[in-house]
């Protein structure tokens, strides 16, 4: 059983088990599924104020978010990229947030959110070296995670950090 984004909750049982044992068993999980829905719902409130601390509703907002993006980010993938051996055909920068970038391997090309605006410069630094990792190796394997190892060391350290920036609710609790 799980509760998921939305707040509803999906039960797994195998096949042929009865329905009122199914809902036997939810109804016996009813104080759980309530307090996962609290914390399910809380979780989204946090990250949606989160994300609202970078405006990006007018075209100068997005403009302003634009000029600072590229002047932080450009130096970063001309020093990783030269020092990797790679080239991006392209870095461009979306507000997205499911994540903070992206590598399209077959373009060669690597989208980075706007919202990395909200993070420490080696936190963005280290989703620049991870997209850039991808253009020599396009999985999360064994050898991608060698590689981040030699470009940017401290990439674990980055990875957490920026989750609890995202969740320092929950950290604080």
């Amino acid at each position: 059983m799980r509760v998921v984004k939305n707040g509803d909750v999906h039960v797994s049982a195998p096949i042929g088990m009865p329905r009122e044992k199914v809902m036997a068993f939810i109804e016996e999980n009813r104080e759980w599924i309530e307090h996962a829905r609290k914390r399910t719902y809380e979780r989204h409130k946090q990250r949606a104020e989160f994300f609202s601390k970078l405006p990006l509703a007018t075209r100068a907002q997005a403009d302003e978010a634009l000029k600072r993006l590229k002047s932080l980010v450009v130096p970063m993938v001309e020093k990783h990229a030269k020092a990797m051996g790679v080239k991006p055909s392209t870095v461009y920068y979306k507000p997205t947030i499911s994540r903070w970038g992206q590598c399209n391997v077959k373009e060669r090309s690597i989208c980075i959110s706007a919202y990395v605006l909200l993070l420490p410069e080696w936190c963005v630094e280290h989703v620049v070296v991870h997209e850039l990792c991808h253009l020599l190796e396009p999985s999360h394997n064994a050898r991608f995670h060698a590689l981040m190892d030699q470009y940017f060391p401290r990439w674990r350290e980055a990875r957490k950090e920026t989750h609890r920036i995202c969740r320092m609710e929950e950290d604080e609790e």
